[in-house]
């Protein structure tokens, strides 16, 4: 199953595979019935983040299910505040709740500390994971790391929480740009030794998630999304210069043409939004594109989700290209997804012909 692991680094690395390789961002999670057993055991998702073995264990569900190219480690954006000394808790219903850190002073609370303490479980995950897919003969798939991008994870510590409007974080911003940008920095120094570690640890390739990239106007963008990650691909390219590095700048719009030139990232995950043809066109020229299905068209299922994953994959590898391409929703699977539509697109992107 070599070929497997080559299939999807390769296609990072912009050469042409033998098949479309394919993840699913959140592919470990609530939609699969042997999560919720386990989460109704372990109680709190911290619990299973923080313990190897179940973290270990909820990234190899759905690889035995559906033998994807890549698995991604079981843990949460969040950990880097945590790990710093900021509350966290994840409430049921509700998503995760920190205690809002609402001025510059604030930051001061924030440490390394227990920083290595309390990331450890999330390495030692990565090493089970890595030693789980050699013993159970998936050897040839890809382990992914991650962490959230420093304006993602900095809305979630001044915010609180989830936002609709982001309106304490983006004044912070405006009025205090000094005080926000030392949040920043710090964001990047331990995101970027955080995906360092993991890439120790056994990840073959490493995602930034900017989820809430799109809500920034371009000056914003350039300052708070583009310099801080083209800051941390610089630090881990210092020790793992040959690492693919997968950029999400969720809902970018048309700053997604300068994320790709000035941040560095090998690859770009593309949200719904995206058109497949101009990303063919602007940005596949420059890096490897990943995406884009809508979940809630894999939500829906039937011919409407094949036909919208038989586009993608045409677009993204046209004239017989291939290569420069991964197949991956262009957001997080939604909890309620009945896994015989997940089967069902498997199914069908292992099946199609390059």
């Amino acid at each position: 199953m070599e070929y497997q692991k080559k299939n999807f680094l390769e296609s990072l690395r912009g050469h042409k595979p033998d098949h479309v390789p394919f993840w699913f961002m959140r592919q470990a999670g609530r939609y699969l019935p042997e999560y919720r057993e386990l989460r109704a055991q372990a109680g709190s998702f911290l619990n299973m983040a923080y313990n190897p073995d179940l973290a270990c264990e909820i990234t190899m569900q759905p690889i035995r299910r559906f033998q994807m190219d890549a698995a991604i480690i079981f843990s949460d954006i969040l950990v880097i505040p945590h790990a710093l000394g900021q509350n966290l808790e994840f409430v049921q219903g509700e998503g995760p709740k920190l205690n809002a850190l609402r001025t510059a002073q604030e930051f001061s609370s924030l440490n390394f500390t227990n920083f290595e303490k309390t990331l450890t479980p999330v390495y030692e995950a990565l090493s089970k994971t890595k030693t789980a897919l050699q013993t159970e003969g998936y050897g040839g798939t890809s382990l992914i790391g991650f962490c959230g991008a420093p304006w993602t994870v900095a809305c979630y510590m001044v915010e609180g929480g989830g936002s609709k409007d982001y309106l304490n974080v983006k004044k912070l911003a405006y009025s205090d740009p000094e005080g926000f940008q030392r949040l920043i920095d710090l964001l990047v120094e331990s995101s970027a030794q955080y995906l360092i570690n993991q890439i120790s640890a056994g990840a073959d390739a490493v995602q930034i998630f900017d989820s809430w990239a799109g809500v920034l106007d371009s000056h914003s963008f350039q300052k708070w999304v583009v310099k801080p990650t083209r800051q941390m691909v610089d630090l881990i390219r210092d020790t793992y210069p040959d690492v693919p590095i997968i950029g999400f700048p969720r809902c970018a719009g048309q700053n997604y043409l300068s994320y790709v030139q000035d941040t560095g990232v090998n690859a770009v995950g593309l949200d719904p939004s995206v058109d497949t043809k101009w990303a063919a066109r602007t940005l596949q020229p420059l890096v490897a594109v990943q995406g884009n299905l809508d979940p809630i068209c894999l939500f829906a299922g039937g011919d409407s989700m094949i036909m919208a994953a038989e586009k993608i994959i045409g677009d993204l590898t046209a004239a017989g290209q291939g290569g420069n391409f991964v197949f991956n929703l262009g957001h997080g699977i939604n909890k309620d997804t009945p896994v015989e539509n997940v089967e069902q697109l498997v199914k069908f992107i292992k099946e199609y012909k390059l």
